[in-house]
């Protein structure tokens, strides 16, 4: 296989349950970056994946499912949602009392407490948002019931869309902020075919990505949609399926 980049979500992917990087995923990757492979992340989270991948491994990075792409500390790729334009709804999930929040700039603008939901999530200010004043890279929602998506579906205005993960949590974003632009923006700019490109998910927000490049892996603990979506389906995220992988195939 001719692979030239590889690009790996990070959450039930290339961390354990634990949210670890265990060291023969870790070892595998330096030694793809040795043979001249790039190699990115392509997550859903924000300013937090920072303290759960170690930057020197990682060539680029994909953050907020594609609402920005960056090569070291160079923005490559933004697609953000003016507020303006998600006040109502943000509006009215606060009114039927569902948890949601803005993100930006590693901050999340919230109407409930974030560290009490999410420990890891430190950076979050209590908001009013009638006032708020940002372009956000994402909106989230806790979903508890049906009727939350609805409620969601019915103030998602044009130039959005809404993705609802495994976790339950409701991700609205700008409509051409998926993994797969912000990873297409990446290979342009180190002038990689797509065709040369492999890319490992587990969720629903990775089957652009798993579609779109030459190669797509999904994880044995994926969902069935994004198996259905891949190439080929490796070993779990707690059994090193990343690694394994790439050490039978690529390395």
């Amino acid at each position: 296989m001719n692979v030239k980049m590889i690009v790996i979500d990070l959450d039930d992917t290339l961390l354990r349950t634990n949210k670890t990087i265990s060291e023969r995923s870790l070892a595998t990757l330096k030694l793809c970056r040795e043979h001249g492979i790039k190699v990115l992340y392509a997550t859903g989270r924000g300013d937090s994946a920072k303290d759960l991948a170690p930057s020197e491994l990682f060539d680029g990075t994909v953050y907020m499912n594609g609402a920005t792409a960056y090569i070291g500390d160079t923005l490559i790729y933004s697609r953000l949602i003016p507020i303006k334009n998600v006040r109502d709804l943000l509006n009215a999930a606060d009114n039927a009392g569902i948890k949601i929040a803005a993100q930006y700039g590693g901050m999340d603008y919230a109407n409930f407490n974030v560290t009490a939901q999410w420990p890891w999530i430190l950076n979050y200010e209590i908001s009013e948002f009638n006032t708020l004043d940002i372009d956000a890279e994402k909106l989230y929602a806790v979903i508890e019931k049906p009727q939350d998506t609805e409620l969601i579906k019915k103030y998602l205005q044009n130039g959005l869309y809404l993705r609802v993960g495994r976790d339950g949590l409701a991700m609205v974003m700008h409509e051409e902020a998926v993994k797969s632009n912000a990873v297409a923006a990446i290979a342009a700019h180190c002038g990689i075919e797509q065709s040369d490109i492999v890319a490992f998910g587990d969720d629903t927000n990775d089957i652009d990505l798993l579609e779109y490049c030459g190669i797509g892996v999904a994880m044995g603990n994926a969902l069935d949609e994004v198996k259905a979506a891949a190439d080929y389906v490796c070993d779990t995220n707690d059994n090193d399926g990343v690694a394994k992988w790439l050490e039978e195939n690529v390395l």
